[in-house]
């Protein structure tokens, strides 16, 4: 007895974003290829058929590609990887702590409060109300 059959899988290959021709959204689009492999039993030998897609991440909108579309979209997606958009120079610097300045943390008089180390936070007093035992006994 022989037992063969047919697997698809499919894989993400990248995300770009353009306006989707369905809801007119500019969200990102998954770009996906789906695989056809001939099976003999249940071990995936060779491919039999690929197809490429793309689906939005607002509306679930799938539309088909050939594989040069999908290759143009990669490329594409890899051209606006390589060249970030510029980092403005000039940021803003958060001032310095002073022994003189009222409210920072090297004030005099001012001690700063840290959470307990560890894993999980211990509850605060004064947080959280306890419970109340039900109707029925503690729960």
């Amino acid at each position: 007895m022989i037992i063969y059959g047919y697997r698809r899988k499919v894989h993400d290959l990248t995300t770009a974003t353009y306006v989707c021709t369905q809801c007119n959204n500019p969200t990102a689009h998954a770009l996906r290829r789906a695989v056809t492999k001939f099976t003999l039993f249940f071990i995936p030998l060779f491919p039999i058929a690929s197809r490429y897609f793309t689906v939005c991440t607002f509306c679930g909108a799938t539309n088909k590609l050939t594989k040069a579309q999908a290759m143009q979209v990669q490329e594409m997606n890899a051209q606006q990887a390589v060249a970030p958009t510029p980092v403005p120079q000039q940021q803003m610097m958060a001032p310095q702590p002073q022994a003189g300045m009222p409210g920072m943390p090297g004030a005099p008089g001012m001690q700063q409060q840290m959470p307990p180390a560890g894993y999980p936070q211990q509850p605060q007093p004064g947080g959280y109300p306890q419970q109340q035992p039900g109707p029925y006994g503690p729960q």
